[in-house]
C-alpha cells in the first residue's frame, strides 16, 4: 500500500523540473575538442553534479515547460562563446522551428516555449546558427503529457491490480476446486517424517497456488486433532518452497499471449458437457487475465520512468528497513505474496527498482503472507495458534538471517540467473532479465529456509511449544459458537470445506459424549446429569444450524461435482448427530426421570444387557467419527456390517426380555416399558451413526447422499 500511496502523493505534486533552476557564476569545464570547432552543450551545473538545462522535464500540452532550455556554447578553446545565435527546432513529433536565443558572457543561452496538443515524447535539436559541424548542436528529449495523465495513470495501476488479484484468484479456486479434498486427504495423513512432510507441503502448495491456503489447512487439522503441531513443521517449510513455483510461472511474462489465454479458457469454460475441461479453462482463464492484468500495470506505470518526484520516493526503497516494512504490510493486505511480488516485477520491468532494491520486498512480502494464517488461528486450541505462530517465526528468522548480506545475494542470483551475472544495460535487458532474477531470489530464499530450518523442527517444535504453553484441561469452556467456522474462507470452497468438517466432527465428540453419558441415570441414579445432558443438547442444535447455514452459504459457491457432493455429505452428517442428541434429550432422559420417580430397576441379566448394547452403539459412533474423518470407504462397509449384527444382537436381547418378563422376574416386570424403550432410543442411535457410513459409501459411488432411514 505505500508504493501506491507514494505514487499518489507524487502525482498530487505539480509539474516541474526536479529542481528550480540556479545559474551559478561557475563556467563549465572545457572538454578536449577538435581545433576551430566551436561546441554546443545541454548545461550541466557541475558544482552540483547535475543536468541544470531543463532536458529530461516533463510537461503538460498546451502549456509553458516548467524550466527554460539552456545550453552553453564555447568556441574552440573551450572558453564561453558570446553573442552567438542558438537555433531551436521541434524534430518531434512534428518538424518546425521554434525560435532562436543568443549567449551571453558565461556561453549559455536559455529557451522558453510552450508545448502543443500533442502528448508524446518531445525533440528539440538545439544549433549554433552557422556552424554544420555535429558538434555544434545537441538535443533534448522532453516528456508532454495530457493534463489528466495522472489520473489515468491510477486508473490503470487500480484496474491493473484489480484484474491481476481477480486472475489469482479465479486460478487459484479452479485448481482448489479440482484438487482441494484430495489435497486434503494427503495433509492429513502427513507422518512424522519432516522429508515427506517439506515433499508433501511443496506438492501440495504448487498444486493450490497457495502457501496461505496450505497453512491455513494445517491449522484447522491441527485445531480437529487430527495431525500433531510438530508434524506441520516440515509441511510448513514445503509450503513455502512450493509457492515459488506461482512466482516462477509469473516470470515468464507472457502478456503478448495473454489475451489468447483467456480466449482458450473461456471456450473451453463455455463448451457443453466439457465435465473437466471446465476446470482447465478456468485455471487458462484466471492466468491469462493475471497476465493481461500484469500488462496493463506495466502501461500504466511507464510514464513514472521519467516521473522525478516517484523516482525520488523510488530511491527510499534502498533503505532495505523500510522496504521490508513496505512488503510486509502491502502482502498483509492483499494476503497474497505471490501478487505483490508480481507487481515488484512490474515495477522492475520499468527501470524503477533494481534487484537490490525488489529484495526488500520479497523478504517483507514473506513475512506478510503469514497473516492469513495468523487471523485463521484466531480463537483456535494452542496447538493450532503455534501452527501460525511457526510460520511466522521461520519466516522472521529468514529474514533476520538474510539483511545483512543483500548486495551479495543479488550477486549470487544473478550468477545464476539469465544474463550471465551481468547488469541490465538497457530498457529491454531489465524487462527480460529482471523479472526472472527476482523469482530465482524468492525461490533461493525460500528454499535455503527450509534446508536450514528442516533438521532443527523438534527445536523449534519445542520452543513454540514453550512460548505457547497448553491450558489446563478445566479451563476449557462450551461454547454455543462454532470456532472453526470462518465466513471469509466461504468463498473458498476448499477450505471452507475443511473448517466445516472440523467444526462437524467437534459437534460429533460431544454427541458421543452424550451418548456415553445417557445410561449413567439409569445404573447410577444420576439424575442432576439430566439437566446437562439438557444444555449440551442445545448446545448441538445451536452448532448444527450454524453449521447448515455456513453449508448452504458455501453450497451457492461455483463447486465442482465432487465439492457439491460433498456439502450433501457435511449436511446429512450434521443432522445425523444432531438426530442423536435429540434422542437423548428427548427420549432417553424422559425414561431415565420415569424410572428414578418410580424407584424401580433393572434386572441383573437386564441390566448386563442393556449395558453391552449401549456400549454397541457408542462403538458405532466412534466408528463413524473415525470413517467421517478420514473418508474411509472400508470402514463404511465395516459399519454396514457391524450394524447388522446389532440388530440381531437386539432382537435376542428383546427375547430374552420376554422370558424374563414371561418367567415373571419381578424387576423385569417393573421396567418391561423403560427397558424397551431404552433399548430402541440405543438401536436409533446405532442406526443414525450407521447412515453416515452408508452416506460416504453413497457419496463415493459417484451420487448424492439422499435422506437415509434405517
Amino acid at each position: 500500500m505505500w508504493l501506491v500511496a507514494s505514487c499518489l502523493a507524487c502525482l498530487a505534486m505539480p509539474l516541474r523540473a526536479s529542481e528550480p533552476l540556479v545559474l551559478p557564476e561557475a563556467i563549465p569545464a572545457a572538454a578536449t575538442r577538435a581545433p576551430g570547432a566551436p561546441t554546443l552543450e545541454v548545461y550541466h551545473d557541475q558544482a552540483r553534479g547535475r543536468a541544470a538545462g531543463g532536458d529530461n522535464q516533463t510537461a503538460l500540452t498546451n502549456r509553458a515547460l516548467p524550466a527554460p532550455l539552456v545550453v552553453v556554447a564555447t568556441d574552440a578553446d573551450g572558453k564561453p562563446l558570446q553573442g552567438a545565435v542558438v537555433q531551436f527546432r521541434l524534430v518531434a513529433p512534428q518538424d518546425h522551428a521554434l525560435g532562436e536565443a543568443t549567449t551571453g558572457a558565461d556561453g549559455r543561452a536559455a529557451f522558453n516555449f510552450a508545448t502543443g496538443a500533442s502528448a508524446a515524447p518531445y525533440t528539440v535539436l538545439a544549433r549554433l546558427q552557422g556552424e554544420s559541424d555535429v558538434r555544434a548542436e545537441t538535443v533534448f528529449h522532453l516528456q508532454v503529457r495530457r493534463p489528466a495523465w495522472a489520473m489515468f495513470l491510477v486508473f490503470g495501476l487500480c484496474g491493473g491490480m484489480g484484474l491481476f488479484l481477480y486472475g489469482m484468484t479465479i486460478m487459484s479456486n479452479a485448481l482448489q476446486r479440482s484438487a482441494g479434498r484430495r489435497l486434503r486427504t494427503i495433509l492429513s495423513k502427513v507422518t512424522a517424517n519432516r522429508f515427506i512432510g517439506l515433499a508433501v507441503g511443496a506438492f501440495v502448495t504448487m498444486l493450490i497456488q497457495s502457501s496461505s491456503a496450505t497453512t491455513v489447512m494445517l491449522v484447522s487439522f491441527v485445531q480437529a486433532g487430527l495431525i500433531s503441531f510438530s508434524q506441520t513443521l516440515g509441511v510448513i517449510l514445503g509450503a513455502d518452497i512450493g509457492t515459488t513455483v506461482t512466482v516462477q510461472l509469473i516470470a515468464f511474462n507472457l502478456t503478448d499471449y495473454a489475451l489468447l489465454v483467456v480466449a482458450i479458457g473461456f471456450t473451453l469454460r463455455v463448451l457443453p458437457r466439457a465435465g473437466r475441461l471446465v476446470s482447465i479453462g478456468e485455471i487458462l482463464l484466471g492466468a491469462g487475465i493475471l497476465f493481461f492484468g500484469m500488462q496493463v500495470m506495466s502501461d500504466a506505470m511507464h510514464p513514472l520512468r521519467s516521473y522525478q518526484p516517484f523516482l525520488d520516493q523510488v530511491l527510499r526503497l534502498e533503505n532495505p528497513i523500510l522496504s521490508i516494512l513496505v512488503g510486509t504490510a502491502f502482502s498483509a493486505a492483499i494476503h497474497s505474496s505471490a501478487a505483490f511480488i508480481g507487481i515488484v516485477m512490474v515495477l522492475a520491468q520499468q527501470g524503477l527498482l533494481s534487484l537490490e532494491a525488489a529484495i526488500p520486498l520479497l523478504l517483507g512480502a514473506n513475512v506478510g503472507t503469514c497473516i492469513t494464517a495468523v487471523m485463521a488461528s484466531m480463537g483456535t486450541e494452542r496447538p493450532a495458534r503455534r501452527v501460525a505462530a511457526a510460520h511466522t517465526g521461520f519466516k522472521i528468522l529468514g529474514v533476520l538471517l538474510m539483511v545483512g548480506w543483500i548486495p551479495t545475494f543479488a550477486h549470487l542470483v544473478r550468477s545464476v540467473s539469465p544474463g550471465h551475472g551481468h547488469l541490465p544495460v538497457d530498457a529491454e535487458e531489465v524487462a527480460r532479465l529482471l523479472p526472472r532474477q527476482i523469482a530465482n531470489a524468492h525461490t533461493i530464499f525460500n528454499v535455503a529456509l527450509a534446508m536450514i530450518c528442516l533438521p532443527f523442527t523438534g527445536i523449534a517444535a519445542r520452543l513454540v511449544t514453550r512460548l505457547l504453553p497448553d491450558k489446563p484441561e478445566a479451563a476449557r469452556e462450551w461454547t454455543l459458537r462454532a470456532r472453526h467456522l470462518d465466513p471469509d474462507m466461504v468463498r473458498v470452497p476448499a477450505l471452507a470445506l475443511n473448517l466445516a468438517k472440523v467444526e462437524i466432527l467437534s459437534v460429533g465428540d460431544r454427541v458421543r459424549s452424550m451418548a456415553q453419558d445417557c445410561l449413567k441415570p439409569f445404573v447410577e441414579h444420576d439424575v442432576a446429569l439430566l439437566d446437562d445432558l439438557h444444555r449440551r443438547e442445545e448446545e448441538v442444535d445451536a452448532l448444527e444450524e450454524q453449521i447448515t447455514a455456513y453449508l448452504v452459504e458455501v453450497g451457492r459457491q461455483k463447486l465442482s461435482a465432487e465439492q457439491l457432493r460433498e456439502v450433501y455429505l457435511m449436511l446429512h452428517v450434521v443432522k445425523q448427530f444432531e438426530h442423536i442428541a435429540d434422542v437423548v434429550d428427548k427420549q432417553v432422559a424422559p425414561l431415565a426421570r420415569k424410572m428414578n420417580e418410580k424407584g424401580s430397576d433393572f434386572s441383573v441379566s437386564g441390566r448386563e444387557e442393556v449395558a453391552i448394547y449401549h456400549v454397541k452403539m457408542c462403538k458405532q459412533m466412534s466408528r463413524a467419527l473415525d470413517t467421517f474423518l478420514e473418508n474411509s470407504l472400508e470402514k463404511a462397509k465395516h459399519m454396514r456390517s457391524k450394524q447388522a449384527n446389532y440388530l440381531a444382537l437386539e432382537d435376542a436381547y428383546r427375547q430374552a426380555h420376554f422370558e424374563r418378563v414371561h418367567d415373571a422376574v419381578a424387576e423385569s416386570v417393573a421396567t418391561s416399558e423403560i427397558h424397551l424403550e431404552l433399548m430402541d432410543c440405543f438401536r436409533q442411535m446405532s442406526s443414525a451413526s450407521t447412515n453416515i457410513g452408508r452416506a460416504i459409501m453413497t457419496m463415493n459411488s459417484g451420487g448424492l447422499v439422499p435422506d437415509l432411514d434405517d
